[in-house]
């Protein structure tokens, strides 16, 4: 697990000590991902410069350094990830000739990429990764991304240089960097507390697709120009299996393939663990490692002393039951208002799943013991394991009774009704302020104004049912909700909302906040789940075998109960959250009210002071919980405070 960045460019931007400069300075900035050492390459023919950080997980030697260049030298890369197959590739390799110096699964991808060529290279291999690919001989870059989303990368033109990496942070080090906000991405924040791909924060700069790549001629840079990412790899093509599988029968199957998968992913030469909530996602990981293991895994979790909102309790049984060396952290309010002021440092762009601090937290604290650590992540979308997926299905069924009615009703509020007019025509709302109960209309009205199930499901997952509502200039751009759902997809309503699932919120919320926040403390973190051959098994299910009434992971749950006793982990889904409504109406309220000033909001420009200071004021009364409404305005504002500072995201943070 590293971190990279690079430039490419018609026109140099100094002598080439200058522009190996530049590289060190960008690989400074991501020096958390990889503290273990560094290195920068350059090429004054190419105008092209790597730069890369090293964590060193496999292969601790300099023979495992990077960049790092193939037998032949047509070939470098810098790389970030890891490669799980390497050894069997490397065996294929060896026996038509190729020789390797060390270990490492970098060398054993040049070979690759030597052998085969790039895009059957990538659709070899099987892991998380990130990487640009230099062809000395084609005189082409080539960037790509892992399958599932789980490493990023960034890419895009600023003035005329064309810059790449893993995180924002090591972009802006470079001498072109402009940093002009991209007001389009705003109303994405505003509707899911996150800006999905391919968009960022930043004017020019793009995220690449998951299991896509890009090819760049150097010879035919034009500043602005990109080509478009092609795909070596597609979700939709794996939802196909005519296999006739019984529940007992896919269960043994998938105890079996993530057996071989978490065996995989538990090779390391430096101390690896699990995080454990006590679920059945991460309880079935560590079951796993625990079978294979020579000697307790080591596992961790992380508990809140608020009623509803601690977990701990169950991963500590979960862990008793398996025999695992258990720690666990208690998150108070303290830790929250020490962390927070970091956030927009480690997410360099505005994100707010405010499931990133205890992420963040459970992360410092195994940094402590191991290095590498796997996680349960992805259960929930490949095995229907989301209590919402039953929930959207019923509203889309009754969306007809729903329109009509708020039809009528909008008929009889009027802008110019008077407060008690409005509690009367609404007797189901009568305790709520107007203003709430007109948000509580314009949610609905959206949801049920939906033509489609696609459309239901993005208007039902948005924390601001109309953007507008509190953007000075709104305008959404097309993301992953927005396009139709692809042919091959089943036509399966359940099958659907997987789908949409997969291919926008685990790689742009779930994958990014676990990638910085762990990152950020130096931790790799694996993910057996997301192997495609799990995806492409899970795909393939039907999905009524996952869904017991509401009950979704039947599958996966089948597997878990050979390991742990069910009344361990049969209880209502709970989730990551954390308490942050009652956070900001406490220890989190002055740095709010701060960020929240009106006069700053309207010297600011960006959102609309009266709308968003109501929504505050309602908050903090404590007649509903806006929290989510709240967290992704004040992500932008603590990130848009630490921009301006002398201290900004450009500068890098190490934790």
């Amino acid at each position: 697990m590293c971190g990279f960045a690079g430039f490419a460019e018609p026109e140099l931007p100094g002598s080439r000590g200058q522009c190996e400069s530049i590289l060190d300075g960008m690989g400074q900035a991501i020096r958390h991902r990889g503290p273990d050492a560094g290195g920068v390459w350059f090429d004054g023919e190419l105008h092209l410069g790597l730069s890369h950080r090293r964590l060193s997980i496999i292969e601790l030697s300099e023979l495992g350094a990077q960049p790092m260049a193939s037998e032949s030298g047509r070939y470098v890369i810098s790389f970030n990830g890891e490669i799980y197959n390497f050894r069997d590739l490397k065996a294929e390799l060896e026996i038509a000739g190729a020789r390797f110096r060390g270990h490492s699964d970098t060398e054993v991808m040049l070979a690759g990429f030597e052998a085969w060529g790039v895009e059957e290279a990538l659709a070899r291999f099987n892991g998380m990764f990130a990487f640009a690919l230099v062809d000395r001989s084609e005189r082409k870059l080539h960037l790509a991304r892992d399958r599932m989303g789980e490493k990023p990368l960034y890419y895009g033109w600023q003035g005329r240089s064309l810059l790449f990496g893993s995180e924002l942070k090591a972009l802006a080090r470079h001498p072109a960097w402009k940093g002009d906000i991209n007001r389009g991405a705003l109303p994405l924040l505003l509707r899911h507390n996150l800006i999905p791909a391919p968009h960022s924060i930043y004017s020019g700069i793009h995220k690449l697709l998951p299991a896509s790549f890009i090819s760049l001629d150097l010879d035919q840079l034009v500043p602005g120009e990109l080509p478009e990412p092609s795909r070596y790899w597609r979700l939709e093509d794996q939802f196909f299996d005519d296999r006739d599988w019984s529940l007992n029968g896919a269960s043994s199957h998938l105890e079996t393939l993530l057996e071989d998968v978490v065996g995989d992913q538990m090779v390391s030469d430096v101390p690896l663990g699990a995080f454990l909530s006590g679920g059945v996602d991460s309880s079935t990981v560590v079951a796993l490692m625990q079978k294979q293991a020579a000697q307790p895994v080591r596992t961790f979790s992380i508990g809140f002393n608020e009623e509803g909102f601690n977990e701990a309790v169950h991963a500590a049984a979960v862990a008793r039951h398996l025999g695992t060396d258990h720690t666990e952290l208690y998150v108070t309010e303290q830790n929250a208002r020490e962390l927070v002021p970091h956030l927009p440092q480690i997410y360099d762009e505005p994100f707010a799943d405010s499931s990133q601090l205890p992420t963040y937290l459970v992360s410092e604290m195994t940094r402590k013991h191991v290095t590498v650590a796997l996680s349960g992540d992805g259960g929930d979308e490949l095995f229907c394991g989301y209590t919402r997926y039953p929930n959207m299905l019923h509203g889309w069924q009754r969306r007809g009774s729903l329109g009509s009615q708020l039809k009528a009703l909008s008929g009889r509020l009027p802008s110019g009704l008077t407060a008690q007019a409005i509690r009367a025509l609404v007797p189901s709302q009568r305790g709520r302020s107007v203003e709430a109960i007109r948000f509580r209309l314009a949610r609905a009205r959206a949801i049920a104004s939906a033509t489609s199930l696609s459309e239901f499901y993005r208007q039902s997952v948005s924390v601001w049912p109309d953007p507008g509502m509190a953007l000075v200039e709104p305008g959404e751009g097309s993301y992953g909700l927005t396009g139709s759902v692809t042919a091959q997809v089943p036509d399966n309503d359940l099958k659907t909302l997987m789908w949409r699932d997969l291919n926008w919120y685990l790689p742009d919320d779930i994958l990014t906040k676990v990638d910085r926040a762990a990152m950020a403390c130096s931790l790799e973190t694996r993910i057996p789940m997301l192997d495609h051959r799990v995806v492409s098994f899970a795909m393939g299910l039907p999905a009524s075998l996952n869904m017991q009434g509401n009950v979704g992971k039947q599958v996966l749950r089948s597997v878990l109960y050979r390991h742990v006793p069910r009344e361990l982990i049969d209880r209502p889904k709970q989730g990551f959250a954390v308490p942050v409504g009652a956070w900001l109406r406490g220890s989190l309220r002055e740095w709010a009210e701060e960020l929240l000033e009106p006069v700053r909001l309207r010297e600011q420009g960006y959102w609309k002071a009266d709308m968003v200071r109501q929504v505050w004021h309602e908050h903090l009364s404590g007649r509903e919980d806006y929290s989510f409404e709240l967290w992704g305005i004040l992500m932008f504002q603590a990130w848009l405070d630490n921009k301006g500072s002398a201290n900004p995201i450009s500068s890098g943070w190490t934790a």
